[in-house]
């Protein structure tokens, strides 16, 4: 299964050769979603890295491609694609997901609410750590890769989005309810976040590196137990800072670190994205059709 995580790796990277321009402003938040939706005919393609080390476990690193498509202007779609290599053990294909997000009110308020469904085919082995529910621990990351990949789960997961913008900081803040399609009991968590760029106003002069193309956050996420037992006991926790460089008319880089704050935690995780933006995809496509069909 090698090939596969190249193959992400390959699309991603040719993705930023055909890339037309990227304009968006990405937020610095690696599990805690804001209000963001994608531009309605834009398609974003980004490859999400995760690199961990579980206690008396092989460190891995886990890559995950994620398509994302402005459906409409109150609805995006996206879907991801996981793989993931443990060192010692072998590289394994995790599973995919496809996500759905509304915007239910029109207009923008003080507090912006996003309606977010999502259907989950995945098998244990998956590492991509998008989000943290029920009594997760980093014992889950002990089986070999062998184990893992033979127990199949499919889930339905729902997210209640709230985000708020004031002053350039945005606040965001996540529940999360998931649960598989068998006798399971339904399990929750929580995602918060807050950033803002490094400066608001923009130079008059065009520039890479100014500070208004820099953003930094922080994020604090973990489960909140399941509907038999709600609540942080025998949960994983996690804290850490984020930066994200949207670099004019290119990619989106974002670097950052979570810490684990208890024994089920892992001790760190190490997340790097990158995303490209392509504007009014489709429309081109059916352009650059007619110009060849005269």
């Amino acid at each position: 299964m090698k090939q596969i995580m190249f193959m992400f790796l390959a699309v991603a990277s040719f993705a930023s050769l055909l890339a037309i321009r990227c304009s968006a402003q990405e937020k610095p938040y690696f599990v805690t979603y804001s209000s963001d939706l994608e531009e309605p005919g834009n398609l974003e393609v980004s490859s999400k890295t995760v690199q961990a080390s579980p206690q008396y476990g092989n460190p891995f690193v886990s890559e995950t491609m994620e398509l994302e498509y402005g459906a409409k202007a109150w609805w995006t779609a996206e879907v991801y694609l996981s793989g993931q290599h443990t060192f010692n053990d072998s590289t394994v294909f995790g599973g995919w997901r496809w996500e759905n997000r509304f915007q239910p009110l029109p207009t923008q308020h003080r507090v912006n609410p996003i309606l977010y469904v999502e259907y989950e085919d995945l098998n244990l082995a998956e590492k991509s750590i998008l989000e943290v529910t029920g009594h997760a621990s980093q014992a889950d990351y002990l089986l070999s890769n062998a184990q893992a990949r033979a127990d199949i789960e499919r889930s339905l997961e729902l997210k209640l989005i709230l985000s708020s913008n004031f002053k350039g900081w945005n606040v965001s803040e996540n529940f999360i309810s998931e649960k598989a399609f068998s006798s399971e009991p339904w399990e929750f968590g929580y995602a918060l976040g807050a950033s803002r760029p490094l400066k608001l106003a923009a130079t008059a002069k065009p520039c890479t590196f100014c500070r208004e193309n820099f953003a930094a956050g922080i994020e604090l996420y973990g489960g909140l137990g399941d509907a038999n037992g709600f609540g942080l006991q025998a949960t994983s926790q996690y804290l850490g800072p984020a930066i994200v460089f949207n670099i004019p008319k290119g990619p989106s880089l974002s670097f950052g670190s979570n810490f684990g704050l208890n024994a089920n935690s892992l001790g760190t995780i190490w997340r790097f994205n990158v995303s490209y933006e392509f504007q009014q995809v489709f429309s081109h496509l059916h352009r650059d059709r007619r110009d060849d069909n005269p």
